[in-house]
């Protein structure tokens, strides 16, 4: 008579309560890390997404004035009663006035007056910008006069700077206002801070017919 094998003790008895114990251990490791990686990968994902939609909201904000400051053209939009001469440029800490042509998408084409202002959102500052028609050297109200458009809010702070020429022909201070609105400044500068405190690139453009229009018709500004 044949004696049976005696069977393996150890497949009989299965896994140890410590061998579970380490196997869940090891289990919970891994997936802890896997959702750490996720995390992080996440958070990566979304600080890029969002340095991303900044640098486009920056691009956008200061093509669009750059654009319309560079397309300033020296057109009387009103008359300084008190000094009986035309009002071309309009410059202030808070607000920006001045007269360039807009493409026929953004109204009807043709001179239009740029009236840039700075405001008190509540919870911080934003840059509205609106558009009056302009003809014979005074703006023409509208039937329907189309709202301010907000260009840029989320804002901390703002600034409007303007610069000219000094009786030696060289470049002046900035200044935060300007009195010569019988003429455009050289320069303007635009500065903005984010209401976390992260600072825009500063803005300076060049309006390109100042120049010729300040030395055949009117002199510099100086302080």
């Amino acid at each position: 008579m044949r004696r049976a094998r005696p069977s393996n003790s150890r497949a009989s008895r299965g896994f140890t309560l410590i061998e579970v114990l380490i196997a869940m251990v090891l289990l919970v490791a891994g997936l802890a890390l896997a959702f750490a990686t996720l995390g992080a990968a996440t958070r990566t994902a979304a600080r890029g997404e969002a340095m991303a939609d900044r640098s486009e909201r920056m691009r956008a904000v200061e093509g669009f004035m750059r654009t319309r400051l560079t397309g300033a053209r020296p057109i009387a939009f009103d008359i300084d009663q008190t000094r009986a001469i035309a009002v071309r440029f309009i410059g202030e800490r808070e607000r920006m006035r001045f007269v360039a042509d807009i493409p026929d998408y953004l109204g009807r084409g043709g001179p239009y007056l740029h009236d840039f202002r700075i405001e008190d959102a509540g919870d911080g500052a934003r840059v509205t910008l609106a558009l009056s028609m302009v003809q014979a050297g005074k703006t023409v109200e509208e039937r329907d006069p189309r709202p301010p458009e907000m260009l840029v809010d989320g804002l901390r702070e703002v600034r409007f700077r303007y610069r000219a020429l000094d009786e030696d022909g060289r470049l002046g201070d900035w200044l935060d206002e300007w009195k010569a609105t019988e003429q455009l400044p050289l320069l303007v500068e635009v500065t903005m801070i984010d209401r976390d405190g992260a600072a825009w690139p500063p803005l300076v453009v060049s309006l390109p017919l100042a120049p010729a229009f300040s030395a055949f018709a009117l002199p510099v500004q100086t302080q």
